[in-house]
């Protein structure tokens, strides 16, 4: 239960950044901060959200057209993130 309300709070940190009522760097920072949701989970999924909370803070420093990734794409990958990482939990506690 405690990594669905960690699941949960980072979904609305990225709809507040997606508000325009918290920046890209408080969400890297609170994602970053949920080390037990990563280590309850596969390495590789801790290397694919660093990944992306390094693409978003890149994109971050530019404009949006300057930009080789866009910034929504890159938010709608980490819901995407979050909705497999809740999966996979539900599977391991399932099994």
């Amino acid at each position: 239960m405690q990594h669905q309300d960690t699941i949960q709070q980072l979904h609305e940190a990225l709809s507040a950044l997606q508000d325009k009522s918290s920046t890209v760097a408080t969400l890297c920072q609170a994602w970053r901060a949920q080390t037990a949701l990563l280590s309850a989970l596969p390495p590789r999924f801790a290397e694919v959200a660093e990944n992306f909370l390094g693409r978003l803070e890149a994109s971050n420093l530019f404009t949006e057209e300057s930009c080789s990734f866009s910034q929504q794409d890159l938010l709608d990958h980490l819901h995407a993130w979050l909705d497999q990482a809740q999966l996979a939990l539900s599977r391991t506690a399932s099994a």
